[in-house]
This record gives C-alpha cells, sequence and structure tokens, in this order.
C-alpha cells in the first residue's frame, strides 16, 4: 500500500514517518513541496504519488492568531480538506484525517464521546469542525477522522521543551491549573494511526494517552522528570494560577479531556498512562 502523508514536518508527521510498518510505502509532503492554500498545488501531488491512503496531519494549528487569521485558518483547514476528500473520493483512496479537541467547548465537564456533538468557541476549532464535516459529508463512512489533544514529541516546537527551556531560565513559574485534557505523546498517536490503517478502520474516534491532568499538573511532571533525566539541574517553584490570570485572544476549552475507549478496544492496543509516556519521550532528548 501506498501512503501519502501530508504535514510531514510536523510533530505528528515527524512520528508517523519513522514509526511507518514496513509493509506500507511511504511518500511525505509538507510545505513549500506543496501549498494547502493552493488547490492546483494539492492536485498535483497527490496525482503524482497516486496513493492508495492519504494521512492528513497538516492543518493551521497557530490557535491565538487564528483569531486574526480566519480567512488563512479556513484554507488550510477546510478548504483543503475539501479538496483532498473530492480526489480521495473521486479516486477510491482512504483518507485519514486528524482533528482536536478544540472542536469541543469544554463546558460539559465529562470525556467527550466521538459522537458527542461538537460546539467549538474558537476560529482554529471551527475551522477544524469545517473540515471534519467537509469529509464526513463528501466521503461518508470511507474516511477516519482521528481527534487528539495537547499532542508534543522530541521533534519541533511544543509545552513540553517550551517548559523545559523556561524552567532552565526562570526563577520561578505561574501555570494556569483550571483547563483539563491528556497530554499526548506523538508517538503513540503515530502508533494508533497506522493500525487503523492496518486495520482498515473507518468512523470518528478520539485518540489521546490515557489519564488526566491540567496544565499545572503537566508542568510539574515535566520538571521532576525532566530532573530525572538529567534535563534540568534544580527545580523552581511552580505556581497554579486562574485562567483570569493569563487570558489569550482565544478561548480553550476547560474541559478537553477525550474519551478513547472505543479506539482502544478497536485496535486492541492497551492505554499508555501520558506520565509513562512523558518519562519515555525525555529519553529522546538526553540521546
Amino acid at each position: 500500500m501506498k501512503i501519502l502523508l501530508l504535514g510531514a514536518n510536523g510533530q505528528l508527521g515527524w512520528e508517523l514517518t519513522r514509526t511507518c510498518p514496513q509493509e506500507f510505502a511511504i511518500e511525505v509532503c509538507d510545505y513549500p513541496k506543496v501549498d494547502f492554500g493552493s488547490v492546483a498545488s494539492i492536485q498535483n501531488c497527490i496525482q503524482k504519488v497516486s496513493p492508495d491512503c492519504i494521512i492528513n496531519a497538516a492543518a493551521y494549528t497557530a490557535v491565538d492568531k487564528a483569531e486574526q487569521e480566519e480567512a488563512l485558518a479556513y484554507k488550510i483547514n477546510h478548504t483543503a480538506v475539501v479538496v483532498l476528500a473530492e480526489i480521495a473520493r473521486e479516486k477510491g483512496i482512504k483518507l485519514v484525517h486528524i482533528s482536536t479537541d478544540f472542536v469541543f467547548s469544554g463546558q460539559q465537564h465529562k470525556p467527550y464521546q466521538p459522537l458527542d456533538t461538537p460546539d467549538p468557541e474558537s476560529v482554529y476549532g471551527k475551522s477544524k469542525l469545517a473540515g471534519e464535516k467537509a469529509v464526513q459529508k463528501i466521503l461518508e463512512d470511507r474516511a477516519l477522522i482521528i481527534r487528539t489533544a495537547w499532542l508534543y514529541s522530541a521533534h519541533g516546537s511544543n509545552f513540553v521543551k517550551t517548559m523545559l527551556g523556561l524552567m532552565a531560565d526562570k526563577e520561578c513559574l505561574n501555570v494556569i491549573d483550571e483547563q483539563v485534557g491528556t497530554p499526548t505523546w506523538a508517538f503513540g498517536l503515530a502508533q494508533a494511526v497506522w493500525a487503523c490503517v492496518q486495520q482498515n478502520i473507518f468512523g470518528i474516534y478520539h485518540w489521546t494517552d490515557a489519564g488526566v491532568a491540567s496544565w499545572y499538573d503537566f508542568s510539574v511532571a515535566i520538571q521532576e522528570e525532566g530532573m530525572a533525566a538529567g534535563l534540568l539541574k534544580k527545580g523552581i517553584p511552580i505556581l497554579p494560577i486562574p485562567g483570569s490570570m493569563y487570558p489569550t485572544p482565544a478561548k480553550r476549552p476547560y474541559y478537553g479531556v477525550l474519551d478513547k475507549r472505543s479506539l482502544w478496544e478497536k485496535t486492541g492496543i492497551v492505554p499508555v498512562h501520558w506520565r509513562v509516556q512523558l518519562r519515555d519521550m525525555l529519553k529522546e532528548l538526553v540521546k
């Protein structure tokens, strides 16, 4: 099976590339090789590769910036996805589309089921939901949508690496303790994606690591595990603060925990707690 991976330079794209099963032939593509704001560029990329399956890990993910760049966010997260879905339908290509917990408001305070009604409150979330709806409308039950959250890896920029840098330089940190979700190592998500492709799974599912944390809890764990791994020389005070003390242009889900049980059961993958995954990822930064 020939796989076309879009968004290869991102965290998930990098993990998908390095974990690709041997039975697949993978072609990776990202900007500037393909311009997700150009219909012709997307069409040319797919025509050149002629894949059996497209994994779309490309997205506009600048959550706060999207509030001022709404047109660009929709062009990449919606319009480009429409093009992908239409080509996939026309040519009989399987489409795997990666989405986000931001399609939910985070107001229900219990884990979101895959079929719960989305209610995004940010431009980013609304644009990603528009992409989801396009995939569902065009391909119906012949596509796979996986929502994830709080993604990090040894590659690229993310919360874990930012916190490690701040902890090395600052005397004290304030971190929001009101927003709750689940940290997710992109390596584990990549393994789930490949399991879905191998097992020909379609529909809407959720994937994160197991467990729950606030950003404050996550930060405390990053410092403790970072010190244990030798990435930090000393600990600093980390203070929990309400979200009102750190306002952002985009509204974030206060409770973004996703229910993953259906995909755990479908793939047969045993869930791993987010702290175990964090510890394993940090080992890669030591190498």
